[in-house]
């Protein structure tokens, strides 16, 4: 059976049902209009400028949000098609992803969730689907309201990394992937989801290519920004850092072992990075190297686990624990030498108190300092609490550059 035979209607179903296309247009899936709903939409050219992990003006070739949301949506799409699922629609999810990140990535997303404390708080991924349903205005609902992209079902539903409010959000993470204002269109789109909090089997490619290319391509650009040298690493050092951000339990045995295993890929370097272009292809065949064997270990579990069909409840993706490890290994490598550098922590602190003086700034001169659409925002608000998630949904859609100018010509004299 085709991929696209496997969706139903609901699947496919939109919150406002729309026309169809005049007959000359070109003949599209529903999920390829979702996709290149995506990809045209504002809040993706936006993410050209927003931090993935080194400001993306620092320097020309590390990644930005938009080239690892381009390189996410590549991993997704080959794993999806490889699945036998609907391509479309990880790859959509995949674009979508980090839409809803502020300026100054986590750093950013950290100071934006305790100054939205009294609005319900603030996490990438609910203002992703806050921007895909309400904010990135395309379709309207007969009463009035937006309802952002008009995406179908199974797109949204992909899109949710974490299907669940805050007051469910898990301890020891805090992720959650709605508002309490969006619970109506989070429920719309969850209707055909178990009693649960489980994500659909393309969220979970989704999921799982994200920590991939975040896991593989932060140690890239770490190696190409002088930070990280794979044949000198501390790993005492690093593994604390893997606890104390992905895997409290982690033994120092078992990342030992897995760090000595993933010393055995071919590629993995012998020596340092020299910048030549012998060099460069050896850093590039590492990354493929290691993205497939990620990938392939996760499909041949997935295999082995169940016949299918590989897509939304119907099955589950199946992470080795190992895999699991292996990527954990490469993102606390990324973050003990590059996010955790001195250089880097003295400049955060800055962004965070830069987003701070911005909001208070915004909330003390209300909607003549706010662009037309939040400006209508706050003139529709009916409280404090609904006017201030207004100004963490102004501040969160500005770049990391444009964050610094509004700040400098709001709260600087003579700027």
């Amino acid at each position: 059976m085709d991929a696209q035979e496997l969706y139903d209607d609901a699947a496919r179903e939109r919150l406002v049902a729309e026309p169809p296309k005049r007959v000359d247009a070109p003949i599209r899936t529903p999920f390829e209009r979702d996709r290149a709903r995506v990809v045209h939409a504002a809040a993706s050219r936006r993410l050209a400028a927003k931090t993935q992990v080194v400001d993306p003006q620092a320097d020309d070739f590390v990644r930005n949000r938009l080239t690892h949301s381009l390189e996410v949506a590549q991993v997704a799409r080959d794993l999806s098609r490889a699945l036998g699922s609907q391509p479309d629609i990880a790859e959509t999810a995949a674009l979508a992803h980090d839409l809803g990140h502020p300026p100054f990535g986590h750093n950013g997303e950290r100071a934006l969730a305790a100054l939205a404390e009294e609005c319900g708080g603030f996490e990438g991924n609910a203002q992703t689907l806050r921007l895909l349903t309400r904010l990135e205005a395309k379709t309207f609902h007969a009463d009035g309201h937006s309802v952002g992209l008009n995406l179908t079902r199974a797109t949204l539903d992909a899109c949710t990394k974490y299907p669940w409010t805050r007051a469910e959000a898990p301890a020891e993470s805090g992720k959650f992937g709605v508002y309490a204002d969006d619970l109506p269109v989070f429920a719309w789109l969850r209707s055909a989801a178990p009693p649960g909090t489980r994500q659909c089997l393309e969220a979970q490619v989704m999921d799982l290519a994200d920590d991939v290319a975040y896991s593989v391509h932060d140690v890239e650009d770490g190696i190409v920004a002088d930070r990280v040298d794979l044949t000198r690493l501390d790993p005492p050092a690093v593994w604390q850092t893997v606890r104390e951000w992905y895997l409290p339990d982690a033994s120092d045995a078992d990342l030992d072992d897995v760090l000595a295993g993933l010393r055995t890929q071919g590629s993995w370097p012998t020596t340092p990075y020299d910048r030549s272009r012998r060099g460069q292809a050896a850093l590039k065949n590492l990354t493929s190297d290691l993205i497939g064997r990620f990938c392939g270990a996760v499909q041949h579990a997935t295999f082995a686990a169940g016949e299918g069909p590989f897509m939304r409840y119907a099955a589950d993706l199946v992470v080795p624990d190992r895999t699991r490890l292996e990527i954990a290994v490469l993102k606390g490598i990324a973050a003990h030498y590059v996010m955790q550098a001195e250089d880097r922590l003295a400049l955060m602190v800055r962004q965070r108190e830069l987003l701070h003086e911005l909001v208070a700034e915004l909330l003390r001169r209300g909607p003549d300092a706010l662009q037309r659409p939040l400006a209508d925002d706050w003139h529709a608000a009916a409280d404090d609490s609904a006017r201030l998630r207004v100004v963490i949904d102004q501040v969160a859609s500005l770049t990391d550059a444009s964050a610094v100018s509004w700040h400098a010509r709001l709260t600087v004299p003579g700027a």
